[in-house]
């Protein structure tokens, strides 16, 4: 078996509980994830499902060391990051990109959607020293044809598109710096079904032709179900069940699994019913 391209262990963190009332101090740490073990392997996309505060989010967030843990480890790509300072962490960054739930504050509504997608590559010195601003502008068009918007769409600014297209306005950039590892949190729970598809269908595609490892958040269970080599469900920032997707949701083992398949009113799902779906800009 082949080393995980992300392998952690025994994962704690602690965060300020805001809702303490203390006039003075520093308010008191409460615990958001308990003992959390996580792997993924090169390629393979791992769904993080669960309710609102179950961690998730959190848990996503802290492997990409956005947050620093207080107990156990964090390895990706072979490296120890738990505690790694930001300088020794930046060489790492461009491998593992984030795209961000709500598209609209995650892009500057200052910056044409071209610069916004070549920035990643600008700070990283990927486009040499001083490239043209002939050599940036082919480099946007190549990155939003990736994602299937037209190349026009380079010019404009983020509140001229609409939800879909700014989402893939934020893939773009994702992909970008070609990431080992990209976490995509509730990219598609704000949008409408059949841009939905037109989504996934675009991340699939990307996970085949560039190999990307994929954390996928998410409350959806039938996206999971399409998306998804396996699952892992996490309740009060405990992991209390995981495997492969279509064993937890053929034969789901703990109580919590199983209400959350029975709370949603799942059809039986078609399983090409995504390979079949006319990807379309709109």
């Amino acid at each position: 078996m082949s080393e995980p391209l992300l392998d952690v262990r025994g994962l704690g963190l602690s965060l300020p509980d805001r809702s303490s009332r203390r006039a003075f101090g520093k308010p008191p740490l409460r615990q958001i994830l308990h003992d959390i073990d996580l792997q993924v392997a090169p390629g393979e996309c791992v769904a993080l499902v669960g309710e609102s505060g179950s961690g998730k989010t959190t848990l996503a967030r802290t492997v990409l060391r956005l947050y620093e843990p207080q107990q156990g480890d964090i390895v990706f790509a072979g490296r120890e990051t738990t505690h790694m300072s930001e300088l020794e962490l930046r060489p790492l960054r461009a491998r593992m990109q984030m795209i961000f739930q709500d598209p609209l504050s995650a892009l500057n509504p200052r910056r044409r959607v071209g610069e916004i997608v070549v920035q990643p590559l600008l700070s990283y010195g990927r486009l040499g020293a001083a490239p043209t601003a002939a050599a940036l502008k082919e480099k946007a068009r190549a990155l939003l044809q990736q994602v299937s918007l037209p190349p026009e769409f380079a010019t404009r600014f983020p509140h001229e598109l609409s939800g879909g297209q700014r989402q893939r306005v934020g893939i773009a950039r994702a992909i970008a710096l070609e990431p080992d590892l990209i976490v995509a949190d509730e990219i598609v729970s704000g949008l409408d079904v059949s841009t939905q598809a037109r989504i996934l269908l675009l991340l699939r595609e990307l996970r085949t032709r560039l190999g990307m490892g994929m954390i996928f958040v998410t409350h959806d269970l039938s996206v999971v179900r399409v998306l998804c080599d396996r699952v892992v469900v996490m309740r009060e920032g405990r992991i209390v069940e995981e495997g492969p997707t279509a064993d937890v949701f053929a034969n789901p083992q703990h109580p919590y699994t199983q209400a959350l398949l029975e709370a949603i009113p799942l059809p039986e799902i078609d399983a090409s019913w995504l390979a079949r779906t006319e990807f379309v800009v709109n």
